[in-house]
């Protein structure tokens, strides 16, 4: 079986013959080779014919895809937006000082 699943950026998939799960980070169009990062982190690469050769299908994201990017801020996991956007003396303001 060989897979009918292109590669998309950002989207993850599933090798069922490794058993291998990762994420495409990059598409070279040069030398039309793809970049994939494994769920424990580790970077990998496929070139076209290797990819289309293996029995890589799309997975949905997995529920802590996060884990193995120590390094990422809140913000870019897309949670919440952790600049208040507040001016440093404003918790001594009420809401008077914001009308004038």
């Amino acid at each position: 079986m060989t897979t009918i699943a292109d590669p998309v950026i950002g989207r993850w998939y599933k090798d069922l013959e490794s058993n291998l799960t990762f994420k495409v980070v990059a598409i070279e169009g040069a030398d039309e080779s793809i970049e994939v990062q494994y769920a424990n982190g580790d970077l990998g690469e496929y070139d076209n014919e290797s990819w289309y050769g293996s029995t890589i299908d799309y997975i949905e994201d997995p529920d802590d895809w996060s884990a193995p990017f120590d390094d990422l801020e809140t913000d870019d996991l897309g949670y919440t937006d952790p600049d208040r956007h507040t001016r440093a003396d404003s918790e001594d303001l009420d809401i008077s000082d914001f009308l004038d």
